[in-house]
């Protein structure tokens, strides 16, 4: 029995789970609704503010399925009830980042700034404050979603591994090189 999908998701008050037609699980909580597509193999059982996931036999596509459908599940709840935040640093001379509504717009060192169009389920902040790196906040409710954004912006300008610079996860950690030895 796979240990994260025998567990049960406990649904907080506030929070109503609905397994539509076609294996659709609909949470609905104070900060949104999200919904998720369930495989067909799966079953999903909502009792008592409880869901529990089941699996019809011990196959290696039915044991992955029943982990990562309960592990979506649980973190669409815990999206509706809490939230998700995503910080991005960015460190190199001269780079900034300011938005007017959900577009962004990104000085990376580029000879041109990069226009980023953020989606309208995301609430994208950005912060420079005097002697720190500028930051770009995302808030939202969908974790798929926030992580994806995040991870197009930081490809924007990977941190590089000789001074660092670049955009970063806030907390991230960047390996440095060397670099070149001195000449003899």
């Amino acid at each position: 029995m796979s240990r994260i999908g025998k567990q049960p998701v406990v649904a907080p008050s506030g929070v109503t789970i609905s397994v539509g037609k076609d294996n659709v699980v609909s949470v609905k909580g104070p900060k949104g609704e999200l919904k998720q597509a369930i495989d067909r193999d799966i079953t999903v059982e909502v009792k008592d503010g409880q869901i529990t996931f089941a699996r019809p036999t011990d196959q290696i596509r039915h044991r992955a399925m029943h982990g990562l459908y309960r592990s979506l599940v649980s973190n669409m709840v815990k999206g509706v009830t809490e939230g998700y935040q995503r910080k991005l640093e960015l460190i190199g001379v001269g780079f900034k980042a300011a938005n007017q509504g959900n577009v962004l717009d990104l000085s990376l060192g580029f000879s041109h700034n990069i226009i980023f169009e953020i989606p309208k389920e995301i609430k994208v902040v950005t912060a420079q404050e005097k002697g720190q790196n500028p930051m770009i906040t995302l808030d939202g409710i969908d974790k798929q979603l926030i992580g994806q954004v995040a991870a197009k912006i930081r490809g924007l300008r990977k941190p590089e591994p000789y001074k660092g610079k670049g955009v970063r996860y806030l907390g991230e950690v960047v390996r440095k090189k060397a670099g070149k030895a001195a000449g003899k």
